[in-house]
């Protein structure tokens, strides 16, 4: 082999091949730097962070629906109450409120006004649901709905740990570029004079 074309591998490599075998790069400024681990650290919080919020809030949404649920239950029932009168048909509405009668367990009659579908002729038996004092309330809270509360609850923090990462990043990132600006302002300051100096001559 020509020994002129072979490469030289006696002495120590230059710095800027040291540099270079590195992966390092000399336009990168300390912004730069600083932006690059910055970003990787918001995606860790993200990945992290993320499924946490929403793991959280989802459950704790789910387990207070599911007491309340609890809570409900033990105190309504359903009663069988009977109308007292006919439901007009000709009408729009899906149903309108009408007169019913009961007897609860200590034997007292009691009337209340609850909705009812158009056409229903007197005596027709309708479930009522009723608190401890008789009085007409609605269903307690269903399974169906702790699970609707607790998935809308972990979607709901899982959008605002995206938002508030992206956030912190659209915030930093804004004060970075306007560094950057100013310091290419001043950097062309400095060589835009030695450029126009080579078309004058």
């Amino acid at each position: 082999m020509n020994a002129r074309g072979s490469p030289n591998t006696s002495g120590p490599p230059s710095p800027r091949a040291e540099h270079a075998h590195r992966g390092g790069n000399p336009l990168r400024r300390p912004s730069d730097v600083f932006e690059w681990w910055f970003r990787r650290l918001l995606v860790a919080v993200l990945l992290v962070g993320l499924p946490v919020a929403a793991y959280s809030a989802g459950t704790t949404a789910y387990e207070t629906s599911m007491r309340t649920a609890r809570a409900q239950a033990a105190q309504r029932h359903e009663v069988t109450a009977r109308l007292t009168e006919n439901v007009k048909r000709d009408t729009y509405v899906a149903k309108q409120p009408a007169q019913v009668r009961w007897t609860d367990t200590h034997g007292v009659v009691r009337t209340a006004m609850v909705l009812v579908k158009p056409g229903t002729s007197k005596g027709t038996a309708v479930l009522v649901w009723v608190n401890r004092n008789g009085t007409v309330t609605g269903p307690p809270t269903s399974v169906l709905h702790a699970r609707t509360a607790g998935w809308t609850a972990g979607g709901a923090a899982a959008f605002g740990t995206a938002f508030g990462v992206y956030g912190v990043w659209a915030g930093t990132r804004l004060p970075l570029d306007r560094r950057r600006y100013a310091r290419w302002d001043t950097e062309w300051e400095r060589a835009e004079p030695l450029w126009s100096a080579r078309f004058r001559r």
